[in-house]
């Protein structure tokens, strides 16, 4: 049942406690078989001597193992009698209680905020708002909270609930929910148009139907949308993490895409030639915090299509070295050649906390790829290959901790 805006008020929190989604990834990351604690909570959970902790613990193990499907049912079985869940904070004592807003999501679909929290004296509260059950009727009580559902259909009505509850939030409320929608695929492109110094290509939501037409010559690129054309990049809708996306060169090439795929809508936009003079492609994360911009990583490939995986920087030392540079020159090199970009971007964005995928383009301009609020921003690598990346890694983590303090001490300041 959900509740009435003006019944918002913070109470003592009823939380379950868990091993949580940082300590499970990196034990993942590092190898560790998650197979034996997965048996010991099923066994738990068999004996009827499970808490919900142990239950959401479960859900993300069996994700980790490779069964998305098992793992989000399980979840979704423990929300509908367990909504809040505690990671503890590093320290026996908190020095602030964050309250997290999720949604019943798979693993990557929420913000991993206990990888920016690790290490503080922060206590994080997850609060997974349901369609169904939507908020409580008393909040754990807390000093700032922030949305970490993300952009994607699944999450539209939690979304929508805290959004209504938005304007009473007791608290300080940070990545406000109306604003995190903008961050669609198709909306972006709409929200940064215009911006001097700022290229960021026209994605077009098109039907099968509207793209068979297209590759059977019935229709023109442009009669879909005007800016578009081959070579383009195709993408299903609703899809991460460079599933089914395909740099499309003519006609043929979209009618044997088409043939391959089953899904009735996606994404196209026409294909930016990103490649440096040394014929190499770079692509760089960001993640803008309370306005400011921090390197996350820089990937470098022979292929248009990177992510950092495949773009094996382990096994590279002179790619290594060039990320190094460009994380320690950062501020005073890309930071500042793309300043007003950035500055003009994170406004029209409006979110306190969000990542960009991007480059640049062949004139130097900054070429944005996506932004959302949910990407991995983590500190798992290893330091004896990565030495540079721990203490940027800290530095993102110590910027996010500090906005949150500056936001719960005016919630203080303004309560007062």
């Amino acid at each position: 049942m959900q509740h009435p805006v003006s019944a918002l008020i913070v109470t003592v929190p009823n939380y379950a406690d868990r091993i949580g989604f940082a300590q499970l990834t990196r034990q993942a990351f590092e190898g560790v078989d998650l197979q034996p604690l997965r048996d010991q909570l099923v066994t738990r959970i068999t004996e009827g001597a499970a808490h919900a902790g142990e239950g959401l613990d479960l859900s993300l193990i069996v994700q980790l193992l490779g069964d998305k499907a098992a793992g989000l049912a399980i979840q979704s079985e423990v929300l509908t009698f367990h909504q809040l869940f505690r990671t503890p904070a590093a320290a026996p004592k908190p020095g602030l209680r964050v309250l997290a807003l999720a949604a019943d999501i798979d693993m990557g679909g929420n913000t991993p905020i206990e990888f920016l929290l690790e290490g503080s004296d922060f206590e994080l509260l997850t609060l997974y708002v349901t369609k169904d059950v939507g908020l409580p009727e008393t909040l754990p009580d807390h000093d700032v909270a922030i949305v970490v559902a993300s952009d994607s259909e699944e999450c539209r009505e939690p979304l929508a609930v805290i959004e209504k509850a938005a304007p009473r939030w007791p608290r300080p409320l940070l990545n406000r929910p109306d604003l995190i929608g903008n961050l669609d695929r198709d909306k972006l492109y709409r929200l940064l148009a215009g911006i001097p110094g700022l290229e960021i290509p026209s994605t077009i939501h098109a039907t099968r139907a509207q793209l068979t037409d297209l590759a059977q010559g019935r229709v023109a690129c442009e009669d879909i949308a005007g800016e578009l054309r081959f070579p383009m990049i195709a993408r299903p809708r609703g899809t991460h993490a460079g599933v089914g996306l395909a740099k499309l060169d003519d006609a043929p090439a979209l009618a044997a895409y088409l043939a391959e795929r089953e899904e009735q809508d996606f994404f196209v936009a026409r294909f930016v030639d990103y490649a440096s003079p040394d014929g190499l492609y770079r692509k760089y994360r960001l993640a803008m915090v309370d306005g400011k911009p921090y390197a996350c990583h820089m990937a470098i490939a022979d292929r248009w299509d990177i992510w950092y995986l495949n773009a094996y920087m382990a096994f590279s030392e002179e790619k290594r070295a060039e990320e190094a540079v460009f994380m320690l020159d950062f501020d005073h090199a890309f930071a500042a050649r793309h300043k007003a970009a950035l500055d003009e971007m994170s406004r029209r964005v409006g979110l306190d906390y969000f990542i960009v995928d991007c480059a640049e383009n062949q004139n130097r301009e900054l070429l944005v790829f996506e932004a959302d609020n949910t990407a991995v921003v983590h500190n798992m690598d290893p330091p004896v290959v990565f030495p540079y990346k721990p203490p940027q890694m800290r530095k993102i983590f110590a910027a996010f901790t500090a906005m949150l303090s500056r936001h719960a001490g005016e919630g203080k300041a303004s309560a007062a």
